[in-house]
């Protein structure tokens, strides 16, 4: 329903080998206290009301496709009501099928991985085994399933592109190499926001602009589509991820920083700062 309020904003961007993966980690990258398909409940609407339901364009409305699905809703009425393309409605049944193997069946290192390969975070998991975090987060790396870090290719393989510009997935080799020089560690502040975006902006490609005279090589993290610091030429790397701990961690045991510096990310990077320190991460410049 459009009014006079501004809501062309909470705009993430997220890259990922396939569909679901990049769905899941721009539903995490959003910071409105969502890491899944499952992050509203909607258990108690009957089949009417969720159809009703479904006819109002919002920004929950993924989470009704997704409790649709669940509930055997056919992919033409949602198609029908939504008209959005079936193709999509079929990624957002993967994710629900994962979620129910996970509740219901045993977690096998190819269960666990191919949970990893659509972007499961190791906290949703972990929730749907009734297993703890850590314990998910070690049978990965006891079964080496890992994040490796793929090139963004900026010429669409048209020629060839050696943009230090980067995504994480589950699949194969890893093409961010670290390099020989001692890194430091910027994260950015996440989803566009009204009025807050230009003075982190500002203050994230100022502060690489500091590291970099300073000797270091600079690496930015961050998942917002329209600013100066995700511009893959202003840092030595981008990371193109969503802002979270496990997210920030991957790219950490990767790089081994020098430090992490939060305090030009806004409340999104602050909020990482307690449990980066916990994790043992050096943060820089408090």
């Amino acid at each position: 329903t459009l009014t006079t309020q501004m809501k062309a904003t909470g705009e993430v961007m997220s890259i990922c080998h396939n569909f679901e993966g990049a769905l899941m980690k721009a539903i995490r990258s959003l910071e409105q206290h969502v890491d899944s398909l499952m992050s509203y409940d909607f258990t108690q609407l009957t089949d009417e009301e969720l159809l009703a339901e479904l006819e109002i364009v919002d920004d929950r409305r993924i989470w009704m496709i997704a409790e649709a699905v669940r509930k055997g809703i056919s992919y033409d009425e949602i198609h029908a009501i939504t008209k959005i393309d079936k193709w999509f409605i079929d990624k957002i049944a993967i994710l629900v099928e994962m979620e129910q193997a996970l509740k219901t069946q045993e977690l096998t290192p190819e269960l666990l991985k191919e949970a990893k390969r659509i972007e499961f975070p190791d906290n949703v998991i972990a929730r749907l085994t009734g297993k703890d975090e850590r314990e998910i987060h070690d049978m990965r790396h006891a079964n080496r399933i890992v994040a490796a870090y793929k090139m963004v290719d900026t010429c669409a393989a048209e020629f060839e592109s050696s943009t230090p510009y980067f995504y994480s997935t589950y699949e194969w080799e890893n093409e961010s190499i670290k390099s020989d020089k001692e890194s430091v560690i910027v994260l950015g502040s996440g989803p566009i926001r009204i009025g807050q975006g230009v003075e982190f902006d500002y203050a994230t490609v100022h502060s690489v602009k500091a590291i970099q005279a300073a000797g270091y090589e600079a690496i930015i993290m961050n998942s917002n589509p329209e600013t100066v610091s995700t511009d893959f030429s202003v840092s030595d790397k981008l990371y193109f991820e969503p802002l979270t701990f496990e997210d920030v961690m991957n790219v950490i045991e990767l790089e081994q920083p020098k430090g992490v510096v939060v305090q030009f990310g806004g409340q999104t990077a602050i909020n990482l700062a307690e449990p980066l320190s916990k994790a043992g991460v050096k943060i820089l410049g408090t």
